[in-house]
């Protein structure tokens, strides 16, 4: 495989950019490593005097000064010199001095002494003729100095390193006019890095009040002089009585319910909530541990690592003509961007919003500079401009990701979601068919099962519509069913922070409304597989894991915004809406489901109905839908001839 999953594709400058001229290194800077040199000669220098000191009961006598001292430094800078430039001593950069320079040290002192001592016993005392030629009284030179000057050797370089980095870390720092109060929650190798990097940060910005951690061993030590105050579950107290202002969670390894337990134990405390980078970015050298950010909603609700089928997918895009519908949607756009990762010979965006479709073909054309990139204005509805758009690129895959999606906008407009979702679907699957795609995929949700709304309703009657076109087609129509995903346009989460910033209140439908949430990149990436695998008429479900509470969603993204659900921004029950579920219906297992080879998606069983009645029902529908009156009563009465299942929303709410 030639590796097309490398995610964002950078572009190199040419000769005429505009970036900044390089500064010219500093004097400074260009005196490092001389500087560096002189540093360690001087301590090499005093080393031995502490040596001669040491040997000679701490005495300043003249026959070590003048005859013994001068031709011992000039031969143990002969050697010491080139061992510790062997040992890339002269090239640290001593502020962030560690463990391992310290190390690095040791060895080039131990190696260092080791070589004097062996030329002094063997060639300088053992051959005449040199022994002969020393100054007097060298020879009679005690052993106890060599063994004194390799503890200074080792201490004195060691301790330059230390002065430096302290100096840096205390001395040269600055303080912020007001300090965070800053908790960190983990006290691993994470921790232990982030209270380094905050320690040498120039401007100090966060006082360390403590760490937390459960690890029993851990409780009552300290880590750079900051103590480990407590467990995870004593988390609210402990930021109660310590006015904690900031919390970092510590802990890349952690699972999203290990961060969801962290933010529900502090939903009464007023803070902020902060995490650093994964494991795998801070392995890689691509962030440093100090690079925290705000925990995100999609930390405590995103899923573990889609494991994906590369070849297939590559196989499936490579070197073919794509054409996305609804391109400017949120989920249309992140199929474009994954598309675009196994180079497609072009890539068709087709939306009738002129905005999104701008933003999106200028974000992939940064992104993605070696793929053809074509925007295409078009309304599905236009059977003409689809055809037209279809003859000219003849798409060898095309991903209908074009829909109406909003349930009570689509109980007040029945006839637009007929018309968009239902007409605009079977004329896209109609356009594959006759101008030969190979395959077709369909992205439909939640909501087409069991319908108790217009939207889920029409997306149902599409799924029927390319699954009965597909047993006459050449092209392989599938269809994916998936629930909601985080961030979407129009979904509960970027309303719930419009809210949370307008001061509130945050509006929540119904104290027990649960819903499945994936995230967009998830989703795309499971269609994708999902399409490789897809023979003709499947209907794949998406794993979307367990519902989530809407309320509980609402107060986890209040509490990551700083504030108290309930004290500082009010939650209010505003009552079902038409066409809502308090429940979706989402499954991959049962009696009706079938497994496939990938653990996240199943194919839905059913009895296709007959074409007649079918596309008989489909034309009186779309008919309606196309009237100026636009009668609801009677759409719905249409839709029931087609979805049974339908159950109509009572007067007494909107309840399944």
């Amino acid at each position: 495989m030639s590796g097309p999953w490398k995610g964002i594709h950078t572009q190199g400058r040419d000769e005429t950019s505009s970036a900044p001229p390089v500064q010219a290194p500093s004097l400074l800077l260009i005196l490092r490593k001389p500087l560096i040199i002189l540093a360690h000669i001087g301590a090499f220098a005093i080393s031995l005097v502490f040596a001669f000191l040491v040997a000679g009961n701490m005495q300043f006598r003249r026959d070590w000064v003048v005859e013994q001292y001068p031709f011992f430094l000039l031969f143990f800078l002969t050697v010491k010199l080139p061992v510790f430039g062997l040992f890339r001593q002269y090239r640290g950069w001593w502020r962030y001095v560690s463990i391992s320079d310290l190390l690095g040290i040791l060895r080039a002192a131990l190696v260092s002494t080791l070589i004097i001592v062996a030329v002094w016993f063997a060639v300088m005392l053992q051959v005449p003729a040199v022994r002969k030629a020393l100054p007097p009284g060298i020879a009679a030179v005690s052993q106890g100095v060599f063994m004194a000057d390799l503890f200074g050797t080792i201490l004195l370089p060691a301790g330059l390193r230390m002065l430096i980095r302290l100096y840096h870390e205390e001395f040269r720092t600055t303080e912020g006019r007001f300090l965070k109060r800053f908790l960190i929650v983990g006290a691993g190798n994470a921790g232990e890095a982030l209270l380094r990097e905050i320690l040498r940060m120039r401007i100090v910005r966060y006082d360390v009040i403590g760490f937390i951690d459960d690890d029993p061993a851990k409780q009552g030590t300290s880590i750079h002089g900051v103590a480990v105050l407590g467990t995870v579950d004593e988390l609210p107290g402990i930021c109660r009585e310590r006015n904690i202002e900031e919390i970092a969670i510590a802990m890349p390894s952690a699972t999203h319910q290990q961060l969801r337990r962290v933010i529900q134990l502090c939903e009464g405390a007023k803070v902020r909530f902060r995490t650093v980078p994964s494991l795998t970015d801070i392995a890689s050298g691509k962030l440093r541990v100090s690079q925290i950010r705000d925990v995100d909603i999609n930390d405590l609700l995103g899923r573990q690592v889609v494991h994906l089928d590369l070849d297939s997918i590559e196989s499936f895009a490579r070197g073919k003509t794509i054409l996305v519908t609804g391109a400017g949607g949120s989920i249309g756009a992140e199929m474009c961007r994954q598309i675009c990762q196994f180079a497609p010979r072009r890539l068709l965006l087709v939306d009738q919003a002129e905005n999104p479709l701008f933003y999106v073909e200028r974000d992939l054309r940064k992104r993605f500079a070696d793929v053809a990139v074509e925007p295409i204005l078009c309304n599905i509805t236009d059977r003409h401009r689809v055809e037209e758009i279809f003859d000219r690129h003849r798409p060898a895959v095309v991903i209908h990701a074009a829909a109406h999606k909003h349930v009570p906008l689509m109980e007040l407009n029945a006839g637009e979601a007929i018309k968009n979702n239902v007409a605009g679907t079977r004329i896209v699957a109609d356009a594959s068919d006759k101008y030969g795609a190979t395959h077709f995929v369909m992205i439909s949700t939640d909501k087409a099962v069991n319908p108790t709304s217009v939207m889920g309703s029409s997306k149902r009657i599409a799924e029927m519509y390319v699954q009965d076109l597909s047993r006459t087609s050449k092209t392989h129509f599938v269809t994916v069913r998936f629930g909601n995903v985080l961030g979407s346009e129009g979904s509960v989460v970027p309303i719930f922070r419009r809210q949370i910033a307008e001061g509130g209140p945050v509006t929540v439908t119904h104290p027990e409304m649960k819903r499945y949430f994936m995230t967009i990149p998830e989703a795309s990436q499971l269609v994708l597989q999902a399409a490789t695998m897809g023979k003709g008429g499947e209907i794949f479900v998406l794993d979307m894991g367990e519902p989530v509470k809407i309320v509980d969603l609402a107060k986890e993204l209040i509490t990551l915004s700083g504030f108290r659900p309930g004290l500082d921004i009010e939650i209010v029950f505003t009552g079902l809406r038409p066409g809502e579920k308090l429940f979706e219906e989402l499954r991959i297992e049962g009696e009706d489901m079938q497994r496939t080879r990938h653990p996240k998606i199943s194919i839905w069983r059913n009895i296709p109905m007959d074409r007649d009645r079918l596309r008989t029902g489909i034309d009186r529908l779309v008919e309606l839908a196309r009237c100026p009156c636009q009668d609801r009563e009677i759409i719905v009465e249409a839709i029931k001839d087609l979805v049974p299942e339908y159950a109509v929303p009572t007067s007494a709410g909107w309840t399944p």
